[in-house]
């Protein structure tokens, strides 16, 4: 069972966003902070089954807009376990998207209003290093930045009720980023 307190937490920094929907906030300072609590949520919660929690997504770059849907990504050994997260994930109010459709990435989606995914991937494998490189090239790059949020402010107009589509059009700006 989630706590009231740990569930309206979660209002404190702004995060929330109907499923389905897209929504650009100004980055929220206070973000780095509920990534901290609830990145130390999941490590208790999870008991060592984790290797690593990273913050990703535009919610960990300073200075851009964003979803106010903070990303985590949880690297462990095992990657075909994933799907055995389901009940600790659980217990702190993740529903396990099964149909997610993202290769090599077990998607748990928090709150009906969605206020965390957490990325499941296995520690240090391509994708690992595929959201870690994306992130830290734009938190280097500040005109790389400011390019990747003019985009995402198109496909946000483009896309608002559509964040599938929203998400694969980004995917082009991202593989060149990473490639």
């Amino acid at each position: 069972m989630v706590s009231d307190q740990h569930q309206s937490g979660c209002n404190d920094f702004g995060l929330g966003l109907r499923q389905g929907a897209v929504m650009l906030v100004p980055h929220n300072s206070a973000w780095k902070t509920a990534f901290e609590i609830e990145a130390e949520t999941i490590r208790s919660t999870l008991r060592g089954r984790q290797i690593d929690i990273q913050h990703i997504g535009s919610s960990s770059i300073p200075g851009i807009k964003s979803k106010p849907i903070l990303d985590l990504m949880v690297g462990i050994e095992d990657f075909q376990a994933g799907p055995l997260l389901e009940p600790a994930m659980a217990s702190i109010g993740y529903d396990f998207a099964r149909h997610a459709g993202v290769p090599d990435d077990h998607v748990f989606g928090k709150g009906i209003e969605r206020t965390h995914l957490v990325h499941v991937v296995k520690f240090d494998g391509p994708l690992w290093r595929h959201y870690l490189m994306f992130r830290d090239r734009l938190r280097a790059d500040r005109s790389l930045a400011r390019d990747y949020e003019e985009l995402k402010d198109q496909l946000a107009i483009r896309f608002s009720q559509d964040r599938a589509a929203y998400t694969a059009a980004k995917k082009a700006f991202i593989d060149q980023v990473t490639a």
